[in-house]
């Protein structure tokens, strides 16, 4: 692999947005599809649900594997099942086989993505590590920016079949070029017993920094998934407009992501917590004025002003705090970043799941209720957060 290094890095990095393409392509369809196979909206958002709770349990248990068997042959064969699952989703018409697919997707990119992190922390440390762990979530967010989109189009196009053949060939092609270029980074495999396995989660769990930063990631995301389950029936059906308005709202929501990313690349000097406080009453400030002007008049505009706004705050919390976890195990890089990537996505889908159906995809009004929701929690976590780092830092006895 050596030879082809800076290839390897790329495809690395390009392997990122799966775990967000795979969704996001077919999120405009989501209405046509719903009357294509006869069903509710909201069976057709349980693909959406499925996918993020296997993706979710998958990164949980891989990171130990992959700290042991490598992360090049799990990669390998995760990518086509990836893309022979995709296949099979755009030739049937079965929801239940859907459902099962969508899982069968979920598992195998929840491997893909948790390797590909661990491969920079298996190859770099420093100043050069944290470069590219703050490049996350902005090379991430080409997924969002540029699946619905093309989603979208093909949409209209071809029908929503043609979004699902797209992710076959994807993984297809991925698949050939990790052979011809890629390779195994893990430098010193760890022995899989269960006892030090269970040791090393144990450990991690019991850090409490930790586990408030990948909670604060799963509401961050969430508010991505709650629009990317509400926006499309707000914006075809609330508003009237066409399949390809809703791809083209979803691309903008792709890039207020990456706009979040860079903004917080740019402050990554600044002290951490002002600044996610900072953050966090800039997304408070917002939303309720988006409350406010969309009980007055309800349009396009003011849907997607506001929710670019909130959720280029949601990206900014989100980079800042994924450096900050996949940083944090450095001799455990696989199961950090499987841990790290499973209970973020486990809350993604349960929170997103939970508050479509607490308040329904009907109206924008729902929508900013909904990350009025997420927004207050994370302003709680961020509390509790700063809290502990104070405490850890008083002098022994200073509370006397």
């Amino acid at each position: 692999m050596k030879r082809h290094q800076s290839i390897a890095n790329f495809l690395a990095l390009a392997l990122l947005p799966l775990s967000g393409f795979a969704t996001d392509i077919y999120v405009p369809a989501l209405p046509r599809m719903a009357e294509s196979l006869h069903v509710s909206g909201l069976q057709i958002q349980v693909t959406i649900t499925l996918y993020l709770v296997s993706y979710g349990i998958s990164q949980l248990f891989i990171g130990s594997v992959l700290d042991s068997l490598g992360r090049y042959r799990i990669g390998l064969a995760s990518l086509m099942l990836f893309s022979l699952a995709s296949l099979v989703i755009a030739l049937t018409h079965s929801l239940s086989v859907i459902y099962a697919m969508r899982i069968v997707q979920g598992v195998t990119v929840g491997a893909v993505i948790a390797g590909k992190r661990a491969y920079f922390v298996d190859l770099f440390t420093g100043d050069r590590l944290k470069h590219y762990l703050s490049l996350f979530s902005i090379i991430w967010s080409t997924g969002p920016i540029v699946a619905p989109f093309v989603g979208g189009w093909l949409q209209t196009a071809f029908g929503w079949e043609m979004n699902f053949y797209l992710l076959a060939v994807v993984g297809a092609g991925f698949t050939i070029a990790e052979l011809l270029f890629s390779g195994e980074t893990l430098p010193n495999p760890t022995p899989f017993r269960l006892g030090q396995v269970v040791n090393v989660y144990a450990g991690m769990l019991r850090t409490s920094e930790f586990i408030l930063g990948i909670v604060l990631l799963g509401l961050s995301y969430s508010m991505v998934m709650v629009y990317n389950m509400t926006g499309p029936f707000v914006i075809e059906h609330h508003l009237q407009l066409s399949v390809v308005t809703a791809g083209y709202c979803s691309l903008i929501m792709g890039f207020a992501w990456m706009v979040g990313g860079f903004i917080s690349k740019a402050t990554i000097g600044l002290p951490f917590f002002r600044k996610l406080l900072v953050n966090n009453t800039i997304q408070m400030v917002l939303v309720l004025v988006m409350l406010v002007c969309v009980r007055q008049v309800e349009t396009l505009s003011s849907l997607v002003i506001f929710a670019f706004l909130i959720h280029v705050c949601a990206g900014y919390t989100f980079n800042n705090y994924m450096t900050f976890c996949l940083t944090r195990f450095p001799h455990n890089a696989g199961v950090a970043s499987g841990l790290t990537g499973g209970v973020t996505f486990l809350i993604v889908s349960s929170l997103s799941y939970g508050i479509v159906n607490f308040f329904p995809a009907k109206d924008a009004l729902n929508l900013g209720y909904s990350y009025l929701v997420f927004i207050l929690l994370t302003a709680l976590v961020i509390f509790f957060a700063f809290r502990g780092m104070v405490s850890r830092r008083k002098p022994a006895g200073a509370a006397a």
